[in-house]
């Protein structure tokens, strides 16, 4: 009589491990009406499964795994135990076939077809070319991992790309796992999120690429009746404008149907997938790996910037769609992610992006702390004084004010400097020139900000950002002239480039 117990605290388990028995609790939850007639028992703990069974391990195995994947008549990846609707199917499979199952040798896909969805019922539908899966890895027998017999071997070889990441270098062999952990890994893909990066250029030609995000499952029964609470994903939800947006993502979705914070996911680990300029055959290899946890306040911005910057469906002119991700989304995620300010980095970030969306960048700003707000409004009044001055000067020579080009002046004056002590200059010298109430009595606040060698680029970052997002309210230095809220050369992007960008379809 064969005998496992699957404990998500054996320290001898790894991250997936641990996530694959907690999808094997979540199968066997949805089995229970068929305790009867299967060739197993089993017992389910708040920390392991326990599975005892007689005769040929290979049969109860394929049992395990005919009931938990099956291949639908559109060649999805059918999970009874997901509960899955068809775009629900579509991204499963599509995660799949990106991540565990991108080897040729591990599935058979069929001739592309064209297959619509509906985003949003005000927008046009997403039309995506598929190749419908025929069969895989685990609908088949999986003989590699019993003897002539039918039992387990004590070791069995399980090769790197079917687990991203596990082994670094190929030529050092597959990876060995014991039968208990390997029996974890069949159902690892049930309790993953997988999301669809935009395309990245490697070797001057664009390769498509993926991320999987793995959960740390702290307690068994109550992760298993949130998973079954938690709705399918959509193709929405599969769209992810990089690495950092889809822990936060799937984090916040695990977030919102939690009912005991004592048990939540706590952190997850997100592999981004794909090509190497070192592999001209596999398309899916380890790019970057990110532990990202579950913190309160990182998901409340996470969700406040989502909403502000939404992906949406585009039409060129020929008709085709696309989903257009948003430029500033993945840059704020990755800042939350390594546990930076939001606004990090902006001055790169305005450097490579000419257009961005500024209108939500403006609201994004209600969401800084007090040190930071104190800083910001000493700018935005010293700013508001120095265009007052210029449009003054404009009106004197009868022309109308260069909005532009003005602010293009000042914020090259704030990110000239490169060290400490020249920005400190350069901040100070601004804010004596164009005094404002708002830099009244917070002299000591500001020179924490300049005069300290950790803060002067977050400083600088902030000052940029201060300058970027001005906007005039009625009774300021304009006049109660609006200054505008949305880039003038947005309308400019290339649509068949930027629909480029995110059409690569899976090989």
């Amino acid at each position: 009589m064969a005998q496992f117990t699957l404990s998500i605290f054996d320290p001898n388990l790894l991250l997936p491990h641990r996530a694959g028995i907690a999808a094997l609790a979540l199968v066997l939850r949805n089995l229970e009406d068929q305790r009867e007639d299967a060739p197993l028992t089993w017992e389910i703990t708040d920390d392991a499964v326990i599975l005892a069974w007689e005769g040929s391990d290979r049969n109860v195995v394929k049992w395990l795994l005919d009931q938990t994947y099956q291949i639908t008549e559109q060649g999805y990846l059918a999970v009874p135990a997901l509960k899955l609707d068809e775009q629900g199917q579509y991204t499963f499979t599509q995660g799949v076939i990106t991540t565990f199952l991108q080897h040729s040798k591990q599935r058979s896909l069929g001739t592309p077809i064209t297959r619509s969805f509906m985003i949003d019922p005000d927008q046009p539908e997403i039309q995506i070319e598929v190749r419908p899966l025929l069969n895989c890895y685990y609908t088949d027998d999986m003989k590699e991992a019993f003897n002539s017999k039918g039992a387990f071997k004590k070791e069995i070889s399980l090769k790197g790309h079917h687990l991203p990441g596990l082994v670094e270098c190929f030529i050092n062999g597959a990876y060995q796992e014991s039968p208990e952990r390997f029996l974890a890994l069949l159902f690892l893909p049930l309790a993953c999120g997988y999301y669809k990066l935009p395309a990245q250029s490697v070797g001057g030609k664009l390769a498509a690429r993926s991320a999987v995000v793995i959960p740390n499952i702290t307690n068994l029964s109550h992760w298993v009746n949130s998973r079954r609470a938690m709705p399918g994903r959509t193709y929405r939800d599969f769209r992810s404008s990089g690495a950092g947006e889809s822990a936060l993502h799937f984090l916040l979705q695990e977030k919102t149907i939690e009912e005991a914070q004592q048990f939540r996911v706590d952190y997850c680990e997100v592999y981004q997938l794909g090509k190497q300029v070192w592999d001209g055959n596999q398309s899916y290899l380890k790019q970057a790996v990110y532990r990202v946890q579950a913190r309160d306040s990182v998901l409340k911005l996470y969700e406040v910037a989502r909403q502000l910057f939404p992906a949406q469906v585009k039409q060129t002119s020929s008709g085709e769609t696309w989903f257009a991700l948003s430029k500033i989304l993945p840059w704020i995620c990755d800042n939350l992610v390594l546990g930076k300010p939001w606004y990090s980095g902006f001055l790169e970030f305005r450097k490579r992006n000419g257009v961005y969306e500024r209108k939500g960048l403006v609201t994004m700003t209600e969401y800084l702390n007090d040190d930071e707000q104190i800083l910001f409004d000493a700018v935005q009044g010293a700013f508001s004084k120095y265009l007052s001055g210029q449009i003054k000067q404009a009106q004197k020579q009868g022309r109308p004010l260069d909005y532009g080009q003005v602010t293009d002046k000042v914020i090259y004056r704030m990110q000239r400097p490169s060290t400490q002590q020249e920005f400190a200059t350069a901040l100070v010298d601004f804010l004596s020139q164009f005094r404002s109430q708002k830099a009244l009595s917070h002299g000591a606040q500001i020179y924490h900000w300049i005069h300290r060698e950790a803060n002067w680029r977050q400083a600088r970052d902030l000052v940029l950002l201060a300058i970027a997002t001005y906007t005039s309210k009625k009774g300021d230095a304009l006049d109660g002239a609006d200054v505008p809220i949305e880039s003038t050369a947005e309308s400019d992007v290339n649509e068949a480039d930027e629909a480029e960008m995110f059409s690569i379809s899976v090989n």
